[in-house]
């Protein structure tokens, strides 16, 4: 209870009254002047406005950083978050603790009575429990102006750095940065595991006019689901996997995962000497290889165990892989890339494909891959109109739809685009140390009209058939792999007679166009020509001569490997041993003989897995090779090994032998002895080495035995020793040898002053070389 203040006496009640009166009477004192107090601001609502609400709900906010977090504003420090579903939120800044007021639809804001912006936390109260967190709105932009730079200029030669997911440190603090190119959405947002797939509270800021899209979110790292979210022009909405994602889920499922390499390479010397000696002067035979079918069910473990292993001891310098790069369907065999920054998830982790790379280059064999920059699929998750528009395709319907294929093609005049094939090039060869490019379906690229009737093309600016939008975007790609890796050869797949493809890009051939840039070219025309006239019967392959030594009109145009690929033994094509004509044991034996001249012929080599043991039945992705063709408990297994030893022969010849490719593109390299003895079928021809030293190659193409058979050869060789025969008893022939040395006589022949007398096994190649 309140006590009462004591009553006032009369005395003092008139002492009281006569003080006011004389303070009445007073005359007014003068007061100095004094500034005037300073006004206090008036506070302003910390909620986000309507508009703001409104953009950001329906995701099409271009800087959600400016509204959300923490910014100083009249009267405070104005704390936003917009975190739907949660129940309550507060902020947490040291001492400080403030319950964010529920402004609805997802939206909490307070304001903080402090001066400036103190590091602070976040309390999100949940159905399911309270979760603390960093604010991903109160971080700087992780990308540079120097990234965002390149980006717009389409020079990023390091893309796969700037854009994706990348798990990082920012601002002191540990979570995932987000970068998506996405130049005509109207909001993206990242969704994924972390946030129950719903990207609401997660939209991403706008960095101005290069069309990137960027967000730190702390916490998240390593294995996290995600995707894009984005918002097309339209306003409707779709989810994309990330085009630079370096790992992806293992198809049929399509997401995007978060990935940080911890792969320690051990191929530094391997590196080191890579570049030693250019690769069109040095010894290449390719091993072509569909991984996931060339043992099925191995990973990219499991093969590092055992493919090195069987190449080395095959002699093969190289393997070259089959698209690696995600795919959706594995019927395309890998053709149809939807992730072109990522290896397929089906055999493993990037860091194993890393070391199935690092053991093949431990075991002394280098690593090639199929690169498929040509087109895409339409899958509707992936690339294609992937921010609601035209993006990495060609906006002309005539230029985007492939017409062979059902995909669509990339726009190679789009600068971010070829941006992002030519880094996507330079990334396998730094980040996987892939050793080659094999360029597939170039021609494809190169021609507006390719597969397209008239009037389904435009010509170009000066009335051409040229994409020179592609013939641009290839001269860049292969002079910055060039310029970036040393040792790195890239390869194109280009079946027509284009002008200058293995010419440097700075020299101008008869066309007018620079050279492309390439190292080596398959060769489409002898592969095409020489299986045309194994195919027929011997007593026919008179006619067809030419089909065998036409190639040798233009063997020097350009730097050639001789391909019998995959595409040669599928689709009713039939395996290599079932091309060729006769008995089984014909069939072997032409395919032995043909196996020799191949490896002999200027022009590097490769085959197709399962050619090697002479497989009957055509390569199929569902199965594999038939390995079971050799086990020892099969009957036939010796006819098989035989082909087999055979081609692990004529490697270890070929690598011995500088004859055979220190001189692929120099014509000063080859001599023809007998080019016209279409009667005999027979082809005989020198290789030789820098220093002039021969190797012999007859090729005797007819089912019988040819005795005293005289070739013209150099005087200079005093004597010739057998090096190789097709025909030998160990790979399955009839073993019509040449066990002694062959010794030239002073007799002319074939346009010299000396010959030699062989007798020529039936359907077999020789190799000689000087005693």
């Amino acid at each position: 209870m309140t006590p009462k203040a004591p009553k006032e006496s009369k005395a003092q009640k008139e002492a009281t009254a006569r003080k006011k009166a004389a303070a009445r009477k007073a005359p007014a004192r003068e007061v100095p002047p004094q500034a005037p107090a300073p006004a206090a601001e008036a506070a302003v609502s910390p909620a986000v406005d309507a508009g703001d609400r409104a953009r950001l709900r329906a995701g099409t906010h271009h800087d959600p950083h400016s509204v959300l977090g923490a910014h100083p504003v009249p009267g405070g420090v104005a704390v936003r978050a917009f975190r739907p579903h949660a129940r309550a939120v507060t902020v947490v800044a040291g001492e400080l603790r403030a319950d964010l007021h529920d402004d609805g639809d997802g939206f909490f804001s307070c304001l903080l009575p402090l001066a400036e912006v103190p590091a602070y936390r976040l309390l999100v109260t949940y159905d399911g429990g309270v979760h603390e967190t960093e604010d991903a709105y109160r971080f700087l932009p992780t990308l540079g102006e120097l990234d965002l730079h390149l980006i717009g200029e389409g020079r990023h030669e390091q893309l796969w750095q700037a854009l994706g997911a990348h798990v990082t440190t920012h601002q002191g603090v540990t979570g995932t940065r987000f970068a998506v190119w996405a130049p005509n959405a109207r909001g993206v947002r990242v969704s994924g595991g972390f946030n129950f797939w719903d990207g609401t509270g997660f939209p991403m800021r706008s960095l101005g006019a290069t069309g990137v899209w960027e967000l730190f979110v702390p916490g998240i790292g390593e294995g996290e689901l995600y995707k894009f979210e984005i918002t097309r022009p339209d306003g409707s909405r779709t989810l994309r996997a990330d085009p630079l994602a370096r790992r992806t889920e293992v198809p049929p499922a399509t997401s995007s995962i978060v990935d940080a390499s911890h792969h320690e390479w051990g191929d530094a010397e391997w590196l080191a000497h890579r570049a030693d000696t250019p690769v069109h002067e040095a010894p290449f035979s390719v091993y072509e290889v569909h991984l996931p079918s060339w043992r099925p069910g191995l990973s990219y473990r499991q093969l590092a165990e055992e493919l090195p292993a069987y190449v080395r001891e095959l002699g093969f310098t190289h393997v070259e892989l089959m698209p690696v790069a995600e795919h959706p369907f594995g019927g395309s065999w890998g053709y149809q890339v939807t992730g072109f920054y990522a290896p397929t998830a089906r055999l493993g982790t990037p860091d194993d494909f890393k070391y199935l790379v690092d053991r093949l280059h431990q075991a002394g064999i280098g690593v090639l891959m199929d690169w498929v920059p040509a087109h895409f699929p339409r899958d509707d998750w992936a690339l294609a109109e992937f921010d609601g528009r035209p993006l990495y395709e060609h906006h002309d319907p005539l230029r985007a739809a492939h017409p062979d294929w059902g995909t669509l093609e990339f726009d190679f005049g789009r600068r971010e685009v070829r941006n992002f094939l030519v880094a996507n090039a330079v990334y396998w060869c730094e980040e996987f140390h892939i050793d080659g490019l094999r360029v597939d379906a170039v021609a494809s690229m190169l021609y507006l009209d390719y597969s397209r009737e008239p009037g389904q093309w435009k010509p170009n600016e000066h009335g051409g058939r040229e994409n020179l939008d592609a013939v641009a975007f290839l001269q860049e790609m292969n002079a910055t792999v060039y310029r970036r890796c040393p040792g790195v050869v890239t390869v194109a797949e280009e079946s027509t007679a284009w002008d200058g493809v293995t010419r440097p890009t700075h020299h101008r051939g008869p066309s007018g166009f620079g050279g492309l840039g390439f190292g080596l070219k398959w060769n489409m025309g002898w592969m095409h020509d020489s299986l045309q006239y194994m195919s027929h019967d011997p007593v026919h392959r008179r006619h067809h001569h030419h089909e065998m030594t036409f190639s040798m009109v233009y063997a020097y145009s350009e730097n050639y490997v001789l391909p019998i690929s995959h595409d040669e033994v599928v689709h009713g094509k039939r395996s290599l041993v079932s091309k060729m004509p006769g008995d089984w044991w014909q069939q072997r034996a032409n395919l032995r003989a043909y196996l020799g001249f191949m490896w002999a012929h200027p022009g590097k080599q490769l085959l197709f897995m399962g050619q090697e043991f002479a497989q009957g039945a055509e390569w199929s992705e569902a199965r594999g090779p038939d390995w079971w063709l050799l086990d020892p408990a099969y009957g036939a297994e010796a006819d098989h090994r035989g082909v087999r030893d055979l081609v692990r022969d004529l490697n270890a010849v070929y690598r011995a032998t500088p004859a055979l490719w220190q001189r692929d593109t120099d014509p000063a390299g080859f001599e023809w002895i007998v080019g016209d003895a279409a009667d005999d079928n027979v082809l005989a021809f020198l290789r030789h080495d820098a220093e002039g030293t021969p190797l012999l190659a007859v090729c005797h193409l007819s089912p019988v035995v040819r005795h005293d058979y005289r070739l013209g050869v150099p005087e200079e060789v005093p004597a010739w020793v057998q090096v190789l025969n097709t025909d030998a008893a160990r790979y399955g022939g009839g073993d019509v040898i040449h066990p002694d040395v062959v010794k030239p006589e002073p007799h002319p022949w074939h346009g010299r002053p000396a010959s030699i007398r062989l007798t020529l096994p039936p359907l077999a190649t020789v190799w000689l070389r000087p005693a």
